[in-house]
């Protein structure tokens, strides 16, 4: 039902995800929404497929992972076949593109509300780490324009050195 019903790509259905699975249901916790969201996106391919098989996996294991990307894959892929097949006439309505325009504020409104609620734990938290993590990658890609495969590689790795460490102290930085 999400992916039949969400524009915007894989942030805005992780945003939904999170409110359906666990602000609403309750089946899984938010640190580890968060941490399924972050592998979602650190893993190869669409987000929203990454972050749907984690879910299901978590929750039904194979079944629900397999559940889940056809679940992910086919509303989409199904609903633009059929505008592919009248694609033209869309494409020249002036009122489809009105209704296209006022859709990329509303994602965009979804993504910044993902980017507050899920920034805003790491921020209670009061951990120097993570934000000095996140500022740091805003800056690098942002400012200095740094290949954002390069970003994610250095904080990757930079994240699980601090991970180890913390396994080996038994502190907590993350």
């Amino acid at each position: 039902m999400l992916s039949a019903f969400t524009f915007g790509g894989g942030f805005v259905i992780v945003s939904l995800m999170k409110k359906r699975f666990v602000d609403k249901e309750g089946w899984i916790g938010e640190e580890e929404m968060l941490n399924l969201a972050v592998i979602a996106q650190s893993s190869p391919g669409a987000i929203a497929v990454n972050a749907s098989v984690l879910v299901g996996w978590k929750l039904l294991g194979f079944t629900g992972a397999v559940t889940a990307v056809f679940g992910t894959i086919l509303p989409p892929l199904i609903i633009l076949s059929l505008i592919s097949l009248s694609y033209k006439a869309f494409r020249e309505n002036e009122i489809v593109r009105a209704v296209l325009k006022g859709m990329m504020t509303g994602v965009a409104a979804v993504i910044i509300d993902v980017v507050i609620s899920m920034a805003g734990k790491i921020l209670k938290e009061r951990k120097l780490i993570p934000v000095v993590i996140i500022i740091g990658a805003f800056t690098a890609y942002y400012i200095f324009h740094i290949n954002v495969a390069y970003v994610i590689l250095f904080f990757g790795v930079l994240s699980a050195l601090i991970s180890l460490h913390d396994n080996k102290t038994g502190k907590r930085h993350l």
